[in-house]
């Protein structure tokens, strides 16, 4: 009998899996497909993070591994450098204009292009708008936790 195949970089894995972190009245799930159909993705195309694929290598057919990150490591640090002021003048002009968003909303920012970016809108004050880029998971301690269906 073979042993159950392993995960490699760029494997094609089907699992179920949880992605919590601890909020201030115990563990807040981000996704958890426990409950649903199982994901099947395929690593090193962006389907998960560096920091949780990494996690998985290794792992083989039938393993179930609650995995606890480090802040940061699943996805990244905090940057200061991503939370910006925007002029009031600006943000009412080419993101609000109908003022319906609030502090603790997420907004969407006109890229380049026709692109956008997602930010946190963290303070509204009549000068400016303060916005984070940041990912919102990002400096955060994440659990993993994961059973391996299917390896190819």
């Amino acid at each position: 009998m073979n042993p159950p195949a392993r995960i490699v970089e760029n494997a094609h894995v089907t699992l179920h899996f949880r992605l919590a972190f601890a909020g201030p009245d115990g563990m807040v799930d981000i996704v958890n497909t426990f409950t649903q159909q199982p994901a099947t993705l395929q690593l090193g195309t962006g389907q998960l993070t560096p920091g949780l694929e990494a996690r998985l290598i290794g792992l083989a057919e039938g393993d179930h591994q609650v995995i606890e990150t480090a802040e940061g490591e699943a996805f990244g640090p905090r940057s200061d450098e991503l939370v910006q002021r925007l002029s009031r003048s600006v943000y009412d002009f080419e993101i609000d204009p109908k003022g319906q968003c609030r502090p603790g909303d997420y907004v969407q920012i006109p890229g380049p292009n026709g692109g956008t970016f997602q930010g946190l809108l963290n303070d509204l004050t009549p000068e400016y708008a303060l916005l984070d880029f940041n990912h919102p998971l990002a400096g955060r301690a994440v659990t993993f936790e994961v059973k391996i269906i299917g390896v190819l």
